[in-house]
C-alpha cells in the first residue's frame, strides 16, 4: 500500500472522495526524451463546448465526418453552424449518455429536438463549421499539431471536466451546480443552497455543496517549487464559473487564491514581458465559444493569447495546448472508450502549438485532460495525483525536441459576422 504524501493527510480527513487521488509515486513509466528540458513553459487554454467533428470534421487526414446518424438510424448531412448559435445544446450527464447511446453515437437528436438550424429541420447538434469559419484554428493545425483522439475526461458538462484539468479527477462530480440563480459561481463561492450531483464508487448518486478538498496539480507544484498561475475572469465577470480553483476549498480560502489565481487579461502582459510561470491555465468569459456566443470572437481571443506568447521572449521554450472542455451537445461519430464510470466523454478538438511541435502532424494517440497533467508531472519530475494522470498518455508523440526551435506563426484577428 502506498503511503499518502504529507499534504494528502488533510485532504483524506476532510473529504473521502480524495482517497483515490493520494496515491503518489513517479508520474510515468516511460522516460522522457533527453531534450525535454527545452520545454520550460506549458500553457493550457481551455475553451468551451465543441467536438472534433463540429470544428475539424472536414480537415484533411483527420478522422472526421460530414454526416451523422439519428436515433431513427437515418443518416443526414451535417448542417452549417452559424457563428452565433440559436441555442445552447443539452450537454448534461444524462444528455451525454443519451447522445452516446452505448457507443452507437446516434442519440444527439434526442437531447434538443426543439433546437434547429435556420431551415427549421436540421438539429443544431448535427452541424459543423468549415475552414472558412475558423481559418486560424485550421492554420494552427496545418503548421503545428491537431489531435483527432482527444476525449473529454467525463461524460458530461463543463464543471466536472474543468476539475479534471487541474486534478485528474472530478471528486465524483458529474454535472454543473444547480439549485442556484443563473450566472452564480460554481464552487466555494456558490450560494449556500447550491448543489451538485456526485457519483460514488458504488454508482450511488447524491447531491453536495460544490466545494471540495482534493489534491491538485497546483499542490504538487507548490511542494516542488514549480511556478504556476490560473488566469481566469474575476468574481462577478462572465466566465467566473470556469475559474475552477474556486471549487478547491484549500486554495479558494487560502493565500494561493490571491497570489496565483489572476485576471485573464494578465496573461498577455506576462507573455509579452517574459514572466510566464512554468505552468499556466487560461479560461475566458464571452470569448470562450460557449454557445450561443460567437466562434469568431472566441477564435480572435485565442489568437491574441498565442500571438502574445509567440512575440514574447519565452516562445522558444513554450508549448501551448488549446482544447475545449466538453462536447457541448454537438455531434461526434467516434464512440468514447469506457475507461471507468465517469468517462470518457465525446471527442473535443486539441491543438498543440510549440516550436517543437511536429509540423502539420495529426496525432491519433488517445488523450484526455489528464494528459496535460501527466506531461507536466513528467517534465518537472512531480509525483502523480493517483488519478487518471497515472495512465493518461503524455502527448510527447506530438513533439520533436531534436531540432532547433521552430518559427512563430503570427496570425491576424478577423472581422466577425
Amino acid at each position: 500500500m502506498t503511503t499518502p504524501r504529507p499534504w494528502c493527510a488533510f485532504f483524506l480527513a476532510a473529504d473521502l472522495l480524495s482517497l483515490a487521488a493520494c496515491g503518489g509515486g513517479p508520474s510515468s513509466i516511460t522516460p522522457p526524451p533527453a531534450d525535454f528540458h527545452k520545454l520550460e513553459h506549458i500553457v493550457f487554454i481551455v475553451k468551451e463546448n465543441r467536438t472534433y467533428d463540429h470544428y475539424f470534421g472536414t480537415y484533411p487526414g483527420g478522422d472526421g465526418v460530414t454526416s451523422g446518424t439519428l436515433s431513427t438510424s437515418a443518416v443526414i448531412p451535417l448542417g452549417h453552424t452559424p457563428d452565433h448559435t440559436p441555442c445552447d445544446p443539452n450537454h448534461t450527464w444524462k444528455g451525454a449518455l443519451t447522445a452516446i447511446d452505448g457507443g452507437k453515437m446516434d442519440g444527439f437528436n434526442l437531447t434538443n429536438p426543439q433546437c434547429t438550424l435556420a431551415d427549421g429541420v436540421t438539429p443544431l447538434n448535427y452541424s459543423q463549421m468549415q475552414q472558412v469559419d475558423i481559418p486560424n484554428y485550421w492554420a494552427y493545425a496545418q503548421n503545428f499539431v491537431l489531435s483527432d483522439r482527444m476525449f473529454s475526461s467525463l461524460t458530461g458538462p463543463s464543471f466536472p471536466n474543468h476539475l479534471y484539468t487541474i486534478a485528474a479527477q472530478s471528486a465524483g462530480v458529474i454535472n454543473n451546480p444547480h439549485n442556484q440563480p443563473t450566472g452564480s459561481p460554481w464552487g466555494c463561492d456558490s450560494p449556500a443552497q447550491a448543489l451538485v450531483d456526485v457519483l460514488d464508487s458504488q454508482g450511488v448518486q447524491t447531491e453536495v455543496f460544490p466545494c471540495f478538498d482534493i489534491p491538485t496539480l497546483a499542490d504538487t507544484m507548490e511542494t516542488a517549487g514549480v511556478s504556476w498561475r490560473y488566469y481566469a475572469p474575476s468574481q462577478g465577470q462572465s466566465g467566473y464559473a470556469w475559474s475552477t480553483f474556486d471549487a478547491i476549498r484549500h486554495i479558494r480560502q487560502g493565500p494561493l487564491w490571491q497570489t496565483n489565481v489572476v485576471p485573464t487579461s494578465q496573461f498577455i502582459l506576462d507573455a509579452q514581458n517574459g514572466t510566464l510561470p512554468a505552468v499556466s491555465w487560461i479560461v475566458s468569459g464571452d470569448t470562450s465559444e460557449h454557445p450561443p456566443d460567437s466562434t469568431c470572437r472566441g477564435e480572435n481571443w485565442t489568437v491574441q493569447q498565442i500571438n502574445a506568447v509567440m512575440q514574447g521572449p519565452q516562445w522558444d521554450s513554450t508549448a501551448i495546448f488549446v482544447t475545449w472542455d466538453d462536447f457541448g451537445g454537438f455531434y461526434d461519430h467516434v464512440p468514447p472508450p469506457k475507461l471507468d464510470q465517469f468517462g470518457f466523454g465525446p471527442r473535443v478538438p486539441l491543438l498543440i502549438i510549440s516550436p517543437y511541435a511536429k509540423k502539420g502532424f495529426i496525432s491519433h494517440t488517445q488523450y484526455e485532460f489528464s494528459s496535460f497533467l501527466t506531461l507536466v508531472e513528467k517534465r518537472f519530475k512531480l509525483p502523480n495525483l493517483g488519478g487518471r494522470d497515472v495512465q493518461a498518455n503524455d502527448m510527447l508523440d506530438s513533439f520533436d525536441f531534436t531540432h532547433a526551435a521552430g518559427a512563430p506563426l503570427i496570425l491576424p484577428v478577423r472581422t466577425c459576422p
